[in-house]
């Protein structure tokens, strides 16, 4: 990131949207090491277009997102590349957490009748802000979820690894095209702590610093270097 123009926290339970311009840069911290986030990326010239998280992984021959990898949309476009990661490993298949989920794990706690120490989840999280932009239930897709590692095992269960936690972690993000973005910090929903984390994630906003010839993004795959090209050819005459 060139330079940062633009600093917010957000808090754990919260919920947030924006649009990102081409050639942006988003760092995300996680203070505490207690972090999630929840995030989705959409096309706001056409709405139809939103993140691909099968073809994000397939054609980078990955699990996992991390330093060098692109978010790709279902039209072969790159939304966003992962430019700087100090965590390592952040999931976009487990989806996100539920009314269901969260009241089984820690009870029900409203708005009602707790106002902000309530018990968000991420599904309505994200509802909120999608019908800020005549979006719903219909347009939700498999989301990232940022400082979540996921490991499986023998018999392919699925859990949170907790070991990977880090406070002060961060993520970096360069937009490869105007992008809505729509994020959360609500848990993750395969999370099993006693109590229901809160942890508040920085946000900084800025110009990203220029695309040359060794690109760590750009070059990590041959798959890349293509998307890249049809960001190229969406974006002539612009």
């Amino acid at each position: 990131m060139k330079n940062i123009d633009y600093t917010t926290t957000l808090p754990g339970a919260s919920h947030w949207s924006f649009e990102a311009r081409r050639g942006s840069a988003m760092r995300l911290t996680d203070p505490s090491g207690a972090g999630n986030v929840g995030m989705l990326f959409y096309n706001p010239r056409n709405l139809l277009e939103r993140y691909n998280a099968p073809d994000s992984l397939k054609c980078q021959h990955t699990f996992k997102l991390t330093a060098g990898h692109c978010l790709y949309s279902d039209m072969g476009r790159i939304f966003a590349s992962i430019t700087d990661d100090t965590f390592g490993w952040h999931d976009t298949v487990s989806g996100t957490s539920h009314k269901a989920m969260v009241e089984k794990n820690w009870g029900q706690r409203d708005y009602q009748t707790q106002s902000n120490d309530w018990l968000q989840n991420g599904f309505d999280a994200f509802l909120v802000e999608l019908a800020k932009y005549g979006l719903g239930r219909a347009d939700l897709a498999a989301n990232v979820n940022w400082f979540s590692k996921v490991a499986t095992d023998d018999a392919g269960a699925m859990a949170l690894d907790s070991s990977a936690n880090q406070a002060g972690a961060s993520v970096e993000l360069r937009f490869e095209m105007d992008t809505l973005v729509i994020l959360h910090t609500c848990p993750h929903p395969l999370e099993a702590s006693a109590e229901y984390p809160r942890g508040d994630i920085r946000i900084d906003l800025g110009e990203a610093a220029p695309i040359n010839e060794d690109d760590l993004c750009l070059n990590s795959r041959p798959e890349n270097a293509r998307g890249f090209a049809n960001n190229a050819l969406y974006h002539i005459g612009i």
